[in-house]
């Protein structure tokens, strides 16, 4: 009856080995007493384990109810440095005519002390580091147990020491904890029943001697004070303690605990210290490894200026540090202070250089999934660190994660107020964009960069116009990606009163000169490109004299297979000139293009020079660092003053910027639709009279012989045929002609004034009302008085310009 009541109390919610839900693995090489241990795995999710067995003959035995307290203590007492319970049960089998009765603990998974030591090979200041923080954690736990809960471990060694997959020291072997009474005499427990599963070697002399009196009279913390002093001997020593006496062996513990130690083995049980100071006072628990990660553990209750500072350090301190210890303790404290929020924007630096450690499965698991969490955040200092370091995590990040969690989050930035992040988020869709799906690509993306290829800041204008370039690969086939790049390269870009713009048009034709038939090529790309050959920019007329040739090479070859008889070049395409098939060398500072290294050469040979230097946003940025290398303007003449020359072609914009962003969701509209060609509206024929004077030499003609104007007459019909233009009907006195109406012989536009108005304005008295004499009409004289006005400017203005001639 006994018997059932300690298996119902110690077994939980199993009642067998098969009814215990976790399989049962290799076992380590050591454990502490006459337990195993085991490594384990969860039959639910497949989650690691570790489970400790003890086996005993009879139900009886001292072991197995040992064991039984050890069990009820590790699943009541619970601490952050003590190892976590998660299930037990206990099991009774027959053997023969013989029964055994095993006890399994189900805990997370650790490893041996001793085990993960020789696992890690740590030396020198690494290995003294690693030893303070465990030592360190392993005081806060009997310092939890002695002083908190008043209970008395009894055998603190290196064999009840176990190590966390993130590398935590936690204390178990709770066999023979019990309370500690100092008041009650008469008080049994565990440590007097099981006080002989302690080895001889970490008894202190009170406990050695069964002195019980002197061990009530002393404090509670006496006992495991002496056995942490043991384990700093097994620890600094690496060889396990077989002599009480070999504890006076000093040699090996570090000098800067070499007091503490000495204290914490006094002979007398009352001077021994006390654990908590030990924590508070030592020197030697004072190193970068111990404060760094103490901080990061109350990082919560630290204010904004020392985490900024902290996490600006921790990239350079993390390289100091034992290289394990980083990567399995503070990469993911730190991930998860980030995914939670606590950590500030600088900290993202750290994880991704803690993460370029890993292999890239571990990248993808540890590091990831808490990139992919933070694009979601509303934090811009964080959003913009995640575009600066996008190059560096982007190649990992799979095409539906991309496509479903983060391009939603990034697509925020294209209209945000910030022109830096703006750019940046521009910038990071080179490595985004072909993880995108077509359906986002034309239905979103699009739209958003023909809205930034008419910015307000010229470097975004440009950057645009090179990304369109670079991913011209992953457009649609067919009409889409014909209209889009010719819109946006023709009608926009060689178009932009930023001369780099303007360059960077250039280069991504010709970058993209395999996907237009030779149709497009000859009426829409080359009479635009030509025009920028008189362009105000020196390295606009270089580009557009090297794409002039490189489009005119390949009009040639379609001419040459056209004699030949092949004529399927004009309708699939013609292949472009070799090195034209890369990246862009675009104007981008921040990343850095991955591939193959002919996807990194410039282009050649249109591209060769680069026309373009780094562009970015004259914007301040969010972060401390701003963006580099600013755009490089040849031209020092204002653009204004000298207009790029207009192009031919038919159309003056690829696209209405309403249609980019503002339509509706139902729209397959993308903003780059052609557009019909605004009608310039025209002017008066009194202003058409004016424009036409000031376009005429203001010098008076020289007056020529009868003959010679015949002749020169007849030269033109000759040379020009039948194509010359007929003669105008109406001829142009000169203005020098005196006529009836002249107001005056030195006005030189008295031929082209307009005549004196033939009627006259009505009296108010041909209306209703009371009749009153006919005032003169004001609007009349001032009109009259504005063009006298300005017939005697533009006079002003001829006259100076003659001078100059």
């Amino acid at each position: 009856m006994m018997l059932r009541f300690l298996k119902g109390v110690v077994g939980g919610s199993g009642t067998g080995l098969k009814d215990l839900p976790y399989n049962i693995g290799d076992p380590y090489p050591s454990a502490w007493g006459s337990w195993t241990h085991h490594r384990g795995i969860s039959k639910d999710d497949g989650s690691a384990v570790s489970i400790f067995s003890l086996s005993g003959s009879n139900a009886q035995d001292g072991h197995l109810a040992a064991g039984r307290n050890g069990v009820k203590r590790l699943r009541t007492v619970r601490h952050p440095n003590i190892l976590s319970f998660l299930h037990s049960t206990e099991v009774e089998s027959v053997e023969g005519s013989s029964s055994r009765v095993t006890i399994y603990i189900v805990t997370e998974p650790v490893m041996p002390l001793s085990e993960k030591i020789k696992e890690l090979g740590l030396e020198g200041t690494q290995r003294d580091e690693y030893y303070a923080w465990g030592l360190n954690q392993i005081a806060k736990a009997v310092s939890f147990l002695n002083n908190d809960c008043k209970l008395v471990h009894g055998n603190v060694c290196l064999a009840s020491v176990v190590v966390t997959p993130t590398l935590d020291w936690k204390l178990h072997a709770f066999d023979v904890l019990s309370e500690f009474d100092g008041n009650n005499g008469n008080a049994t427990g565990p440590m007097l029943q099981y006080e002989w599963l302690i080895g001889t070697q970490y008894k202190p002399m009170e406990l050695a001697k069964s002195d019980w009196v002197a061990i009530r009279k002393s404090p509670p913390w006496a006992i495991d004070s002496w056995g942490l002093g043991c384990l700093i001997y097994e620890l600094f020593s690496g060889m396990k303690l077989g002599k009480t006496e070999e504890l006076r062996n000093t040699a090996s513990i570090p000098k800067s605990l070499l007091q503490d130690y000495q204290r914490l083995l006094s002979s007398m049980p009352s001077r021994r210290m006390n654990t908590a100071k030990l924590i508070e006072n030592s020197e030697y628990f004072q190193n970068k490894l111990v404060d760094t990660i103490h901080f990061m553990e109350i990082l919560t209750l630290k204010d904004s200026v020392e985490k900024d500072t902290f996490f600006r350090k921790l990239p350079n301190l993390a390289e100091q540090l034992p290289r394990q210890i980083v990567l399995k303790k503070l990469l993911p404290l730190l991930a998860s202070a980030l995914e939670f929020g606590s950590a500030a924007a600088p900290a993202l630096t750290a994880l991704l250089k803690m993460g370029s450690w890993l292999s890239p499965e571990e990248f993808s698991v540890k590091v990831l999934p808490t990139i992919v969490k933070l694009f979601s955040s509303n934090d811009r200092a964080i959003r913009v660190s995640l575009l600066q370091h996008i190059d560096q995590y982007g190649e990992s990040l799979s095409a539906q994660v991309v496509d479903e969690q983060v391009y939603t989050h990034v697509a925020t930035g294209f209209s945000d107020t910030s022109a830096f992040l703006r750019e940046l988020t521009l910038k990071s869709m080179l490595v985004l964009a072909p993880k995108l799906s077509q359906r986002t690509i034309s239905g979103s993306l699009l739209k958003y960069l023909s809205k930034l290829q008419v910015d307000e800041e010229p470097a975004i204008r440009t950057n645009t116009t090179i990304l369109l370039g670079n991913i011209a690969s992953y457009l649609n086939e067919g009409q889409t990606r014909k209209r889009v790049l010719i819109n946006a390269f023709t009608v926009r870009a060689l178009r932009d009163t930023f001369s780099p713009a303007r360059g960077a048009g250039v280069m991504a034709l010709c970058a993209t000169s395999s996907y237009y038939d030779i149709t497009e090529i000859a009426t829409r790309i080359l009479p635009n490109v030509v025009v920028l050959t008189i362009d105000p920019d020196s390295d606009v007329r270089s580009k557009s004299f090297q794409a002039a040739e490189q489009f005119l090479q390949i009009v040639k070859q379609y001419y040459e297979k056209t004699n030949v008889g092949d004529t399927a070049a004009g309708s699939t395409g013609i292949s472009s000139i070799p090195g034209n098939a890369s990246l862009l060398g675009w104007a981008m500072s921040s990343l850095t293009i991955k591939g193959k290294p002919s996807e990194q050469a410039p282009l050649t040979p249109a591209n060769s020079g680069l026309p373009l230097s780094a562009t970015t946003s004259n914007a301040s940025s969010v972060m401390d660092t701003p963006s580099t290398a600013p755009a490089r303007v040849n031209s020092i003449t204002d653009l204004a003053d000298q207009p790029v020359p207009e192009s031919p072609t038919s159309t003056d914009g690829w696209g209405e910027i309403e249609n980019g962003i503002h339509e509706e969701q139902g729209s397959d509209k993308d903003g780059w639709d052609d557009i019909e060609p605004l009608e310039e509206p025209k002017p008066s024929p009194a202003l058409a009279s004016i424009q036409a004077a000031q376009k005429r030499p203001v010098s008076q003609p020289v007056s020529q012989p009868k003959a010679q104007v015949k002749v020169a007459k007849d030269e033109d019909d000759d040379l020009w045929g039948s194509i010359a233009a007929p003669a105008p009907k109406t001829t142009t006195r000169p203005l020098n002609a005196k006529t009836a109406t002249a107001l005056d012989d030195d006005d030189p536009w008295a031929a082209i004034a307009a005549p004196p108005p033939t009627t006259r304005a009505k009296p108010l008295v041909a209306g209703r009302g009371r009749g009153k004499p006919a005032a003169p009409n004001r609007l009349v004289l001032r009109v009259l008085v504005q063009v006298v006005k300005a017939a005697d400017q533009i006079n002003l203005a001829n006259v100076v310009a003659s001078d100059h001639i």
